[in-house]
């Protein structure tokens, strides 16, 4: 990216951010009792599914998108990357971000318009109380309790990627909402880049600081920039273990820069090993706050 990113820190307590790096604080209330086993559709193409699918992802294109904009103060950088290498995104890719926002997919999916992405869940959410609509754009569950599902929902993304799908991975693990240093990844964004040989292409949240009337009325904390950068191919040179591990550095080297930060003042590890949070500007963390969920 030509320009110097603008870099703002939020530097709130007003979310429980629990001690481990990739755990969850919001809870899910609703059980629906889907079973994430071999006979799950991970990619439901039946026509009438599709067709519904359809029609959300329409009125996202023209109500939600807008809203995105006006909302969280939306800007997007970087599409040029996108464009450029259409010809590469078309034989299947694999994107990564920040999980910052609970409407930072849609963030996302406004950043690339008109291509579809499909986008690795955790399974709580598509058991509870958003299931349909975290379904209906895309959400694909990772199976935590079943052997034979995890096979076939690892098949499903082979066949979508080999025949030009784009797989969305938060490699942080969990939502922090307007946290500003990127955490650790889990290693399966390179594991999926590197088994099916596709790109990577890393995106970022940055934040804007607000102006009197998004901070005053409608007290926002922050605004928000979405980063898109260049596609970061696996290093086939290298054994599979110093593979993953080179892949997962680079993809989270060039989000720390995306998020307008430099390198050498990142505050986490590339790669997660149960790592704990670093209190680096407070040790209150949000109202009533009783830790890790």
């Amino acid at each position: 990216m030509s320009k110097t990113v603008e870099y703002f820190d939020p530097k709130t307590n007003r979310f429980p951010y629990p001690m481990e790096t990739d755990k969850h604080y919001l809870v899910v209330k609703k059980d629906n009792g889907l079973v994430f086993d071999e006979n799950y559709r991970y990619i439901d193409n039946r026509w009438f599914v599709c067709f519904f699918n359809s029609l959300v992802y329409f009125v996202i294109l023209i109500v939600v998108f807008p809203l995105t904009r006006i909302r969280m103060g939306l800007r997007i950088r970087g599409k040029k990357n996108l464009k450029k290498n259409k010809a590469l995104i078309k034989k299947g890719v694999i994107s990564t971000c920040n999980h910052v926002h609970m409407w930072d997919y849609l963030c996302i999916m406004n950043g690339i318009k008109l291509r579809r992405p499909r986008i690795l869940v955790w399974d709580k959410n598509v058991r509870g109380e958003n299931s349909g609509l975290i379904r209906r754009v895309g959400g694909i569950p990772i199976p935590t309790e079943s052997l034979k599902g995890t096979i076939k929902c690892f098949q499903t993304i082979k066949d979508y990627l080999n025949k030009g799908g784009w797989l969305h991975i938060y490699p942080e693990g969990s939502m922090w909402e307007y946290y500003a240093p990127i955490r650790p990844f889990k290693k399966g964004a390179a594991y999926f880049a590197i088994e099916y040989d596709k790109p990577i292409i890393p995106m970022a949240f940055s934040y804007r600081k607000p102006g009197w009337f998004r901070s005053k009325i409608l007290k926002q904390i922050a605004t928000f920039t979405l980063n898109i950068g260049e596609p970061i191919f696996p290093n086939h040179e290298l054994d599979r273990k110093a593979m993953e591990k080179d892949l997962t550095e680079r993809v989270h080297e060039a989000m720390i820069r995306l998020a307008g930060r430099k390198v050498e003042e990142a505050i986490y590890p590339a790669i997660f090993d149960n790592s704990k949070r670093v209190d680096y500007y407070t040790s209150e963390y949000g109202v009533d706050y009783k830790g890790s969920y």
